[in-house]
């Protein structure tokens, strides 16, 4: 599709298993997220938490403005429901709480997230808060957040919270419990959606994190101040969708080639891939595997044993790697020989 056709302030589309731009538009510029950040506060709240910890409800957290899901000051729910109020109707009392119980403190919190946006690669990123409320530092790009929110759907609890569409969870002093409704429409409007996120203050303006798989192919995108953000986003999955078509190159047990053998009982051996590589092409578009690997190897070899790297390379980017490993057994002339010498000896000297 086009690049840069969009009504958003910027967008980026990613396909999740490789990571390739699909569409891109201002992708690079910082601009406010509002509560997608809240993406980078429930990966954060996963991987260093556990469904089951009790999380309680500070006056900090109380008194936070915003959306909430009306958190009593000292009332607990587990992560998991503080994570469900979180990311299906966007508490920022429950962003709040469960930053004070991961970080310690929301300053400490903080500081975690803007490590964590370092280590995807989300360089142009910086979280000032776990909710998005605007901050003149609270930026990200349609880019940045594109890598937070592949590195989250990678995570299976994640992708589980964000594509509940109604649950309920329990309201200290209340007959009844809180009924949660995602605000992602996307999920009962567009087929084979997966999640993840919206966003909206005045300064942000409509901020949405989206997902979609169609036909073997995983795409997750972000619109940044866009106002009809639904609709943009189905009409950006579509274009990418009829674009690209997820091709696979190699898989595993299929030949990857073979390397000489020296000092061995066959002059050369068969190398495999550890794992399947594929990657979404448009048509007229190609893309090729380099092994990494060693001209020969020394006997014996045995199967399964690691011989070098098989890289995935559209144009000159490296999309995807897979470890190269050897396919079969070849054993050592030398071992063979002397393994007969030890046989003909324990025969002569038998009585």
């Amino acid at each position: 599709m086009a690049q840069g056709e969009t009504s958003a302030k910027a967008a980026c589309v990613l396909e999740l298993e490789t990571g390739r731009v699909l569409f891109a538009f201002n992708e690079n510029s910082r601009l406010p997220m509002a509560s997608t950040t809240k993406v980078m506060t429930a990966l954060l709240a996963i991987e260093n938490g556990s469904p089951g910890d009790s999380v309680t409800c500070s006056a900090n957290a109380y008194g936070v403005p915003g959306t909430t899901i009306y958190l009593t000051e000292g009332e607990t729910l587990t992560l998991r429901e503080m994570l469900l109020g979180l990311m299906l109707v966007s508490g920022n009392d429950a962003a709040v709480a469960i930053a004070e119980h991961i970080g310690g403190s929301v300053g400490q919190f903080v500081a975690m997230m803007n490590a964590r946006a370092r280590e995807l690669g989300a360089v142009n990123t910086h979280f000032a808060n776990p909710h998005g409320l605007p901050d003149d530092t609270h930026v990200t790009t349609a880019l940045d957040l594109a890598r937070i929110a592949r590195a989250a759907m990678q995570n299976e609890e994640f992708r589980t919270l964000v594509s509940t569409t109604d649950t309920q969870i329990p309201w200290a002093g209340r007959s009844h419990p809180r009924q949660l409704h995602n605000k992602n429409r996307l999920l009962t409007s567009y087929p084979g959606a997966t999640g993840v996120k919206t966003g909206y203050t005045s300064r942000a303006g409509r901020c949405l994190v989206f997902g979609a798989s169609r036909d073997g192919m995983e795409l997750v995108g972000v619109v940044l101040g866009c106002p009809d953000w639904f609709d943009e986003a189905e009409r950006l999955l579509d274009g990418c969708f009829d674009t690209y078509t997820m091709t696979r190159l190699l898989g595993p047990l299929e030949s990857a080639g073979s390397i000489a053998v020296t000092g061995g009982r066959k002059e050369s051996v068969s190398l495999c891939l550890m794992r399947e590589l594929c990657v979404p092409l448009a048509e007229g578009e190609s893309a090729q595997i380099v092994l990494d690997v060693p001209q020969s190897v020394a006997a014996p070899v045995y199967p399964g044993m690691h011989i070098g790297t098989a890289s995935l390379v559209v144009g000159s980017q490296v999309l995807a790697q897979s470890e190269v490993v050897v396919s079969e057994r070849v054993d050592s002339k030398k071992l063979t020989l002397d393994v007969r010498r030890v046989m003909r000896r324990w025969i002569w000297l038998s009585p």
